[in-house]
């Protein structure tokens, strides 16, 4: 059979003319330089202000703090004469300096209260619970006082017959000990004042952690059978530990660092004398402000490195309770 012959047009596979290239895409031009400089240098004019505040009534009262201690400055004479690191020899010699530090265990028990008392009291009215914004107020409402009418109203609180032995006695019990004439129970005494003031400075802090959970997780611990201890246990106090963290470190420096009620209350007599009230008689009353500063600069040194060390205990890490 002879080959059949087809068209050359339909067995050939017609082929078109090549697809134009996509153009490449554009390419961002840079931002004009004056656009860039004033993008990063914007924030730093908001920043001024507070910097410049910051470093004049904190960073520069420090530095002039550390030169003063270096000195044998009377906080009178124009003249500083330079004496190194004579006053804080003195002070590491000198044991009735540091004797102090042991009326600041009276506060640091009594800020393990305050912070037991703040944690109870903010997780019972975190739930629903009759009367709790009254409750609130009540808490907080002794932080808002002024710290000198609280020393003078404690003061008459404590006196010989005064409102507490009043209160004793319609119990039937007649006191006639002296809550502020001897050291244990002045120290008590003091120490029962700062946790009425400051624990509704924790509460707040408290009660705002652990507002700030989700309450999904509440739902779905009790869908599982969960009771309010269990949920205090795994749900909030996981939960407030960073706020828990920051109260601890508040509570300690406060405790190292106590002043307005002892001074305004007994004037550091009868044993209830803190560092810093040692420190103000040193400047004020003996004339040694540069030995004052120096023990201002170990105070602030002991602070730091409790805060340090508790933080190394109990690092910030991020809770995640989801």
């Amino acid at each position: 059979m002879p080959p059949t012959h087809t068209d050359g047009r339909s067995a050939a596979k017609v082929v078109g003319p090549p697809a134009a290239a996509a153009p490449p895409p554009p390419t961002p031009s840079r931002p004009p330089r004056r656009a860039t400089f004033w993008r990063r240098t914007t924030p730093w004019f908001f920043l001024a202000a507070p910097l410049a505040l910051l470093v004049t009534f904190t960073y520069a009262p420090v530095a002039n703090m550390v030169a003063y201690s270096l000195t044998d400055w009377d906080g009178v004479s124009p003249d500083l004469n330079y004496i190194g690191a004579d006053n804080y020899i003195e002070i590491f010699t000198r044991p009735e300096l540091f004797q102090v530090f042991f009326v600041s265990g009276y506060y640091l028990a009594a800020s393990a209260v305050q912070i037991a008392a703040a944690l109870y009291f903010a997780t019972i009215l975190s739930f629903n619970v009759r009367f709790r914004n009254f409750f609130k107020g009540v808490l907080f409402f002794p932080y808002l006082i002024n710290g000198v009418a609280i020393g003078f109203v404690f003061l008459y609180f404590f006196q010989d017959g005064g409102t507490l032995d009043s209160v004793l006695a319609l119990f039937g019990h007649e006191s006639d000990r002296a809550w502020l004439g001897t050291s244990n129970s002045a120290n008590i005494s003091l120490a029962g004042v700062s946790v009425w003031r400051y624990t509704g400075l924790n509460f707040v802090l408290f009660l705002g952690a652990i507002q700030s959970i989700p309450g999904e997780l509440y739902e779905a611990a009790e869908l599982d059978g969960a009771n309010r201890w269990h949920q205090f246990r795994y749900i909030i106090a996981p939960g407030i530990r960073p706020v828990l963290s920051l109260s601890v470190i508040l509570s300690i420096s406060g405790s190292l660092s106590v002043f307005e009620i002892p001074y305004i209350m007994t004037g550091g007599a009868t044993g209830t004398e803190t560092f810093v009230i040692q420190t103000v008689k040193l400047a004020f009353q003996f004339n040694k402000m540069g030995l004052a500063s120096a023990a201002a600069v170990v105070l602030l040194l002991i602070i730091l490195a409790v805060t340090w060390v508790q933080r190394r205990l109990v690092p910030d890490d991020r809770v995640d309770l989801v």
